[in-house]
């Protein structure tokens, strides 16, 4: 996304652009695959949503949006409870029926920590919302997307989990919410519209070379000796600029040690049935259940098809060759990715953007903003 819109940005002011990447098709995680008019989200849940005017008038200037707002339920040992936290939460939990009453018993558990400051994710979650909504809605759902135990992860986790005393389950604040119809490729087809792209192509396995007395830079991709490489993948292209939004420790070759993420994978499963769970997401909130969640993609488009196709999510560790989604701000993690930015700072004409290539966690709209600060610092 970060790439993309820097691509449709310096296109609109003049600029020539290439656009390559590994995957065979353009849009990173938030590409869908055509299943019979289901648009299903390949690399998990993508919701698009935003505080910002300007960015939601910029991808609706490039799509239409429809009105789908995200609100997950939560699934622990079959009972079923609303996300976020709010007052549906509450009454399913505790029976309470109006907020002085959810306030009051949320007081009342919060005493547990006995005003001692948090010092781990599971004593910030008890200092929230209490014992009972922690042990059957954060403690193994985060255990398992994080696969470490709760208090070995950082309080600041969940620092601003929302926690509401009214009957809302949207999950966003956020006033601009909804998914583009079509699926998100028709958003990328558009920011990419008139733009060389090659597909299939990784750029660190290009040979770059930089000429400080034109500040240009030499890139090249050929077939490796094995023929690993396609024809397709062949160029040798002259640029002022390269825009990089891969892993900053593998751009570097992870000369100061391996950067931690989290990976995901996917089961998809089509079911000849109309509906399967009745919400596109489903979190699985017991340790019993090795899935964090299940989304049933119809739903992000209120689909009426006769059948509906479902992905079960498993968060696992990064290895090298897997698609890091998630990174692992811990202290290590943390001063590694700064030690990482402070030599990207220093590269000529190189420009870093986006979550792998800052090593921090952006959300679409996030990524778009950062790109067009990007863009405003290139002008």
């Amino acid at each position: 996304m970060f790439g993309a819109t820097f691509a449709y940005l310096a296109k609109q002011a003049g600029r020539h652009c290439l656009v390559i990447d590994k995957r065979p098709h353009i849009g990173g995680n938030a590409y869908c695959e055509d299943v019979d008019g289901i648009h299903v989200h390949k690399y998990g849940a993508h919701i698009f949503h935003t505080k910002k005017k300007e960015v939601w008038e910029f991808v609706n200037s490039l799509a239409t949006f429809n009105r789908y707002t995200n609100s997950p339920i939560a699934n622990y040992k079959g009972r079923l409870y609303n996300l976020p936290f709010n007052m549906n939460t509450f009454y399913q939990i505790w029976g309470v029926r109006t907020p002085q009453e959810a306030k009051a018993k949320i007081e009342e558990q919060r005493q547990e920590m006995a005003g001692r400051k948090p010092q781990n994710l599971e004593e910030q979650a008890i200092s929230l919302v209490g014992r009972d909504i922690y042990e059957i809605l954060i403690k193994d759902y985060t255990e398992k997307q994080w696969g470490r135990k709760c208090t070995e992860l950082p309080a600041f986790i969940i620092r601003r989990l929302p926690v509401r005393l009214t009957f809302d389950n949207n999950y966003f604040n956020d006033p601009y919410q909804g998914i583009p119809i079509g699926g998100y490729n028709v958003l990328t087809e558009k920011l990419l519209e008139g733009i060389e792209v090659r597909l299939n192509t990784n750029f660190l396995d290009c040979i770059c070379t930089y000429d400080k007395n034109t500040s240009t830079w030499n890139v090249q991709c050929s077939a490796r000796p094995e023929g690993t490489l396609s024809s397709e993948r062949m160029f040798n292209v002259q640029c002022s600029k390269i825009v990089y939004s891969g892993p900053i420790d593998e751009y570097f070759g992870y000369r100061l040690g391996k950067l931690d993420w989290r990976t995901l994978r996917f089961e998809q499963e089509r079911l000849d049935m109309p509906d399967y769970q009745g919400n596109a997401v489903m979190n699985f909130t017991d340790s019993d259940t090795p899935y964090t969640r299940i989304i049933e993609h119809k739903h992000f488009e209120f689909g009426q098809q006769p059948f509906t196709v479902i992905s079960r999510e498993y968060s696992s560790e990064w290895t090298e060759g897997a698609e890091p989604f998630y990174t692992v701000n811990d202290e290590r993690n943390n001063q590694l990715a700064e030690d990482y930015r402070a030599l990207a700072s220093a590269q000529e004409n190189v420009i870093f953007g986006g979550r792998l290539a800052e090593y921090k966690y952006y959300d679409m709209d996030q990524v778009m903003a950062r790109a067009f600060e990007k863009w405003k610092e290139e002008i």
